[in-house]
């Protein structure tokens, strides 16, 4: 097939450069504008994000759903007409699809923000109306067109809409209150592929087989219309395959699905590069769309990466650090360079004007090439605070310069055009719509309004709170509660009356419409333990006094244990067939001075008593956690894993590190890496940094760190018991946070079994030297650890030596307030069974209790 050459949109004509914009110049104009003013709300909602309710789906859907959205409307219907040799569609079904798709795009960005949820749901259901329509222009435009080299573009476009009509499904399901966290997960996973490489990334590549080689001003290259039927026959069913194992929680399918749509954008870049090959880039539309494929390529291989590597269920939150390498590296780099091409072109003028109009966007673009480029690592890579600012300066500079560009040349084209003006309200009005969405915040004093009318409140999540904790409002009201957390961990917030938020992360919201108001409602948060731990709120008719004593109505069982004992364990009943005991056998520290182990969040059923299992929360699976063991000066790094159901976090005592960051709650399916050097001996505590952390350590969320101190002398047996609380019950609910409040046990363990080693008896024989590591893990109780009938003789505390062999004195006990450690020495006399307690008689009879087997030498 001979090369041919391909020029997307008109040809400059010799016109006076003053002459009026031509009726199709007129059309893309109007048009344009609307998509400049999108992007000019992108920058703003990039600014604003600390302001803003949602603030990160805000900002990417402001960008997706408004300014991508838009422009491919546009500039697919004008490839098509282009490329078919079609006649233009009747304008002004052109606009009034544009118009519904707007309409459309600022009604579901006001409905997530503020508004209830069926002003979202309508607002994504008439922008997947518009494409659809959209699609079915395209097809008919490409039967009626005569049979031509680039037909094969167009069913890209379709493809690219049905992929976007599947996205906006699952979207509406991810919504959905009744939703699970764990199918949230996939099916945010599945909305992000699904958008990003169907609807976006089969659009950008239909679209390049003919843009780039045009930016380039050389010959379409022969291979493409080859490349473009293979390459559509894989990517389509590959992303299906791989949209579809996401959904499933299938690991190999949806692997192998995006193996095949890698090598379907294998196939479809090769006429690109072969025609690299014959032109270089020389201007910066060809350099930005350039950079842009790359960055696509490299996302693609990382997605690819992360889908094979990770259990499905972390792949939604594995993908968050892929966001700016594709939205943008490779989309806004895509959008402004090609903006920065065919706008010239399409709004004509002549050659001269084209020429004027290209050299006016084309204004500095090496130093935003060069700025968008280094701000996009910045972005998506774990860096400091400070670098991650500069990221967002260096890519919001870059677009505010586009942007600031591309309004001069349209107001340049059309002074005093009415789309300006129309473009500029509807930005107005889509500003306003935020403003109302962050208005409606707790005040000091509950609101009240008139019966009948509406209000909306905002509803803030923090601090293990909700604010504010009493509504009060006139019967009849209808009350939009708009919840927003502001919190490092999950929540969520579910009424009394059914109505729940999906759970929300980090700067997330969502809304709740309740009403009309007749009687009280409660609401709370339904993450383990965090209802009894104080996140209630009440919605009050006023003048009813049904706001009085509302922590208590909220918390029905809030006053009851108030008094009395632990409940009696029966320690000597047998543990259940199959029980293991933890391996209290503390191996020596391993070579080397970097330690690297992988601790992960877990729900698990552990026999915590003789034939008593309880749900624990764990690290690893076991109470405690694994033990790390090293020497002064040896670094760890701890890569953490949360498998878990809700929010968890690292707090390791050992290191010396700003809590910020490594210690920060991560949410089911995220995960971090914590590293710190130990600088000091001893032994330490570390623990879940997930407020309240009182719950988080009493369900068995902690382990030990042990450092050596220098010149530690070798001993036969060593052994580490890390004593914590039992509190039976389900965790996290009211009974059982009621008596974690109020140092009320059930029970005390050593290594997670109450009595597990009476059960399980530790052993050593006369005349070895023991050494017996210890560190009370609480939450709120320490140990006074004495062997019955031996003596220590060496007593090491809180890194620190309070007795050593050799002296004339002894000790009875190591005593340990909460997060203390240490070790006691001892060598066992003669044969026998040697009780092991906390001298603390009354925790030692409800679990702190074990036995030393020794046998002879």
């Amino acid at each position: 097939m001979p090369p041919v050459e391909v020029t997307i949109g008109p040809r400059p004509q010799a016109k006076p450069s003053g002459a009026p914009p031509r009726r199709r110049a007129r059309w893309h104009l109007r048009a344009n504008a609307v998509v400049v003013g999108w992007l000019v709300l992108t920058v703003l909602a990039a600014l604003a994000q600390g302001e803003l309710p949602a603030p990160r789906w805000l900002l990417i859907h402001v960008f997706l759903l408004g300014a991508v959205t838009t422009a491919v409307l546009i500039w697919s219907e004008h490839f098509a007409v282009a490329l078919l040799r079609a006649p233009a569609p009747e304008p002004r079904w052109s606009v009034t699809r544009l118009a519904l798709l707007n309409a459309g795009a600022v009604a579901a960005l006001y409905g997530v923000a503020a508004g209830p949820w069926w002003i979202a749901a309508a607002g994504a259901g008439t922008v997947v109306a518009a494409v659809v329509w959209h699609a079915a222009v395209l097809v008919r435009l490409a039967r009626r067109a005569l049979p031509g080299r680039f037909g094969h573009v167009v069913p890209w476009y379709v493809a690219a809409v049905d992929a976007l009509a599947v996205g906006g499904v699952v979207a509406g399901l991810a919504a959905a209150p009744a939703v699970s966290a764990p199918v949230h997960e996939r099916l945010h996973a599945a909305h992000a592929e699904v958008n990003l490489l169907g609807w976006v990334g089969l659009t950008v590549l239909g679209t390049l087989f003919t843009l780039w080689p045009t930016v380039l001003r050389t010959r379409v290259s022969a291979l493409t219309r080859r490349a473009s039927l293979v390459a559509l026959r894989l990517a389509v069913p590959g992303l299906a395959l791989a949209v579809l194992g996401l959904l499933l929680a299938l690991r190999a399918p949806a692997a192998g699905g995006l193996v095949v749509y890698a090598a379907a954008v294998a196939v479809a870049l090769a006429p690109l590069a072969e025609t690299l090959r014959r032109r270089r880039p020389r201007t910066g539309a060809a350099w930005m769309l350039g950079a842009g494929v790359v960055w696509f390529e490299v996302a693609l291989v990382a997605d690819v990466v992360i889908v094979i590597t990770r259990p499905p269920g972390e792949v939604g939150h594995a993908l968050e650090p892929l966001l700016p390498l594709l939205l943008v590296g490779f989309v806004g780099q895509v959008l402004l360079g090609s903006l920065s091409h065919l706008l010239p072109a399409v709004l004509g003028g002549g050659p001269a004007r084209f020429k004027e109009n290209t050299a006016l966007l084309g204004r500095g673009w090496p130093v935003r090439l060069a700025a968008v480029n280094l701000g996009v690592p910045l972005l998506a890579l774990p860096v400091p605070a400070p670098l991650g600012l500069l990221g967002w300066v260096l890519v919001l500079a870059a677009a505010a310069a586009f942007v600031v560009l591309a309004a001069a040349l349209l107001l340049r084209a059309r002074p005093m055009s009415p789309a300006l003006t129309g473009t500029a309200a509807g930005c107005l009005l889509t500003a306003a719509a935020v403003a109302v969405a962050m208005s409606g915040g707790p005040g000091s004093a509950p609101a009240v309004v008139a019966s009948g009318a509406r209000q909306t409140v905002e509803v803030t999540l923090t601090g293990m709170t909700i604010r504010p904790g009493v509504i009060e409002a006139a019967p009849g009201t209808v009350l939009t509660l708009r919840v927003v957390n502001k919190d490092a961990q999950r929540h969520d917030l579910r009424l009394s009356t059914g109505e729940r938020t999906p759970p929300l992360g980090p700067g997330e919201s969502a809304t709740l419409e309740l009403g009309p108001l007749g009687e009280a409602v409660d609401g709370w948060c339904t993450v383990a333990g965090h209802r009894a731990a104080g996140m209630t709120m009440r919605v009050v008719p006023a003048g009813t006094g049904a706001g009085a004593g509302t922590e208590a109505a909220a918390r029905p069982d809030a006053g009851a244990h108030s008094s009395g004992g632990p409940a009696r364990l029966d320690v000597a009943a047998p543990m259940s067939p199959g029980w293991k005991p933890y391996d209290a056998t503390l191996r020596p520290a391993p070579g080397g001075t970097e330690h690297r182990i992988e601790i992960r969040a877990a729900e698990v059923d552990l026999e915590v008593a003789p034939g008593v299992r309880q749900r624990m929360w764990t690290f690893n699976g076991t109470v405690p956690g694994p033990t790390l063991r090293g020497r002064v000066g040896d670094v760890f790094t701890v890569t953490f894993v949360n498998t878990g159901t809700m929010g968890h976090g690292l707090d390791f005592h050992a290191g010396a590190v700003a809590p910020d960051g490594p210690m920060r709650t991560i949410g089911p399916g995220e995960r971090l890496t914590y590293r710190f050097r130990a600088d000091f001996a001893g032994a330490w505590l570390y623990h879940c940094s997930t407020m309240p952390m009182t719950q988080h350590i009493a369900n068995g969320m902690y382990g030990a760190v042990v450092v050596d101190p220098p010149d530690l002398p070798r001993v036969d047996r060593e052994y580490l018991l890390v004593q914590g609380e039992l509190h039976l019950g389900r965790p996290g609910d009211e009974a059982q946070v009621a008596k974690i409040r109020e140092g009320r046990p059930d029970g005390w363990m050593f290594n997670g079994t109450a009595a597990g080693y009476d059960h399980a008896p530790l052993t050593a024989r006369t005349g070895e030297r023991v050494r017996i590591w210890a560190v009370a893990a609480g939450p709120s109780s320490g140990t006074a650890l004495h062997v019955v009938g031996v003596p220590f003789d060496t007593v090491y505390k809180e890194g620190a030596y309070m007795l050593r062999k050799g002296g004339p004195g002894g000790a009875q006990v190591l005593d340990l307030a909460p997060a203390q450690g240490g070790f006691a020495e001892l060598e066992f006399p003669e044969p026998g069974r040697y009780p092991l307690v906390d001298h603390a008689m009354r925790r030692a009879e409800a679990g702190a209790h074990g036995i030393f087997v020794v046998g002879a030498r």
